[in-house]
């Protein structure tokens, strides 16, 4: 289920840092899990889900960690994680945020031909 509120909240901290990432050579928006995100060379690295948290694609080891600590999630797809990509609760708020998603442009673009 949708919660309006909470997607609206989780875009407006993600819309200026993707604004300013598609300055970047590469970047672009894209669709992924039904979300618009943020891409690099085609593949899709961070994304606002529909209970208005962040989704950012990360080693599985730094997945692992953030899940460990506490900072974030597992993204959950029919009732299994996945190994790379963290679920990061809007509490967490616009800094921690931005480094989540600089985290993750890092990572994609690293990996990404």
């Amino acid at each position: 289920m949708v919660d309006r509120d909470a997607m609206a909240r989780g875009r407006e901290i993600f819309d200026p840092v993707a604004e300013e990432h598609c300055l970047l050579p590469g970047i672009d928006i894209g669709r992924m899990f039904g979300a618009e995100g943020l891409r690099v060379r085609g593949r899709v690295y961070a994304f606002v889900v529909h209970n208005g948290s962040l989704v950012v694609k990360l080693p599985e080891k730094r997945v692992g960690e953030l899940v460990a600590s506490g900072d974030a999630g597992p993204m959950v797809m029919r009732g299994r994680p996945l190994r790379e990509w963290a679920e990061v609760p809007l509490e967490a708020g616009p800094a921690r945020w931005e480094r989540f998603i600089e985290e993750a442009r890092t990572f994609v673009d690293a990996i990404t031909p």
